[in-house]
């Protein structure tokens, strides 16, 4: 995969982003990341040590706030940075708000309209913002709350006042998530888990960076990315993404903001994402 341009970047931004919410305003030169201390466990010998050192390494001389979290089935792996913490969601809410309508659906014994098929594949392989504040406004906040507490995704607050972008979320919460999307639970059916796996397949090719760089080829991707601007805290830059093949079965979650462009985010997400697929892929 090639490396987004900074045109690219911000042709993306004022097109697709979720920035179109907010007012856009420019940012002032990020802090340098603190207490990048990440910490990770694995059932298989040594893998947990070359994570941690090549992650930490990735991320040595990045600016800004950064959260991230991994999770390999298959080698019983996990590494996390700043869990807790919380960030404007951005666009990375939206498998979210499928994951609401499917379950909703599914609670009603019913299947999704052709309209919200179409709204949903807009809303996730192209990140489209109306398609997704119309199925935010259908659901409403109560639905959004009840798959939220039926997932156990107790960090995740909903924007207020049909603010959807401004949904504070963390990567324990995302990494739940990812985790019911790829596997047999009684909240999402497997054919609502195999519909939303097939859209985050099929993001469009400009948006498909982030948390898949340097994923092998024998990998199937399925990937969404978020990117916001606000007056404090700069660029929030978000990928979410999960991986099966070569012997794995795994998902990653890497959140940042105080970015000064939303290139400096990416490059940022896509250096730690080259060494965890790399590492895992020589495990």
């Amino acid at each position: 995969m090639t490396h987004i341009t900074v045109r690219r970047a911000r042709a993306l931004a004022a097109a697709l982003g979720a920035g179109l919410l907010i007012p856009c305003v420019a940012a002032a030169t990020p802090a340098a990341a603190a207490g990048t201390t990440v910490g990770c466990t694995s059932a298989k010998a040594g893998l947990a040590t070359k994570l941690q050192k090549d992650i930490t390494d990735a991320l040595a001389t990045r600016k800004g706030s950064i959260a991230l979290g991994l999770y390999d089935r298959s080698t019983g792996t996990t590494c996390t940075l700043r869990a807790g913490s919380a960030y404007d969601s951005a666009s990375v809410v939206k498998v979210t708000v499928l994951a609401t309508l499917l379950w909703d659906a599914k609670k009603h014994n019913r299947y999704l309209t052709s309209t919200e098929q179409s709204l949903a594949k807009a809303m996730i392989t192209q990140s489209d913002n109306t398609a997704t504040s119309k199925l935010w406004r259908q659901l409403g906040l109560t639905k959004i709350k009840g798959f939220l507490a039926a997932a156990g995704m107790t960090q995740t607050k909903p924007g207020a006042d049909g603010y959807w972008g401004l949904t504070q979320i963390t990567v324990t919460d995302e990494q739940k998530l990812l985790k019911l999307v790829t596997a047999h639970n009684a909240v999402l059916s497997d054919n609502s888990r195999a519909y939303i796996l097939k859209l985050m397949g099929q993001v469009v090719s400009s948006q498909r960076w982030g948390t898949p760089y340097g994923a092998p080829s024998s990998v199937a991707v399925h990937v969404k990315n978020g990117w916001l601007q606000r007056s404090t805290h700069g660029w929030r830059v978000h990928s979410v993404g999960t991986f099966n093949g070569g012997g794995h079965d795994y998902m990653m979650t890497v959140l940042t903001q105080d970015n000064s462009t939303m290139s400096y985010g990416i490059t940022t997400i896509q250096g730690v994402a080259k060494v965890i697929h790399r590492d895992l892929a020589a495990s």
